[in-house]
């Protein structure tokens, strides 16, 4: 009976990891949709997932628990990615208050 738990757990964790990372219903085209979004508004890119990481961590405890919290952490580090692009080697960061990182 401790196997059968075991097992429908890490079947829901699973399922979970799914409808986190790559969920069917943004991957059914030939381009996964946030890319087609962040393609299409440029700079607005990162207001969209500020707006998306404000809206699973407020609904969380409200509506799908720890998944929203999974998706939060998701587009935050797509934040993290897109703010931070080391894609070519270097580190890109935002000029603030005379910083010269």
């Amino acid at each position: 009976m401790r196997h059968m738990e075991y097992m429908k757990k890490r079947l829901k964790e699973e399922e979970m990891k799914d409808m986190v990372n790559h969920p069917d219903h943004y991957t059914n085209s030939s381009i996964e949709t946030i890319d087609m979004i962040e393609s299409m508004t440029a700079e607005g890119f990162k207001y969209y997932l500020e707006g998306n990481i404000l809206k699973y961590l407020t609904r969380y405890r409200h509506k799908n628990g720890n998944q929203d919290l999974q998706k939060a952490q998701w587009y935050l580090n797509k934040l993290i990615e897109v703010q931070y692009d080391t894609t070519d080697g270097d580190v890109h960061t935002e000029n603030r208050m005379g910083s010269t990182t």
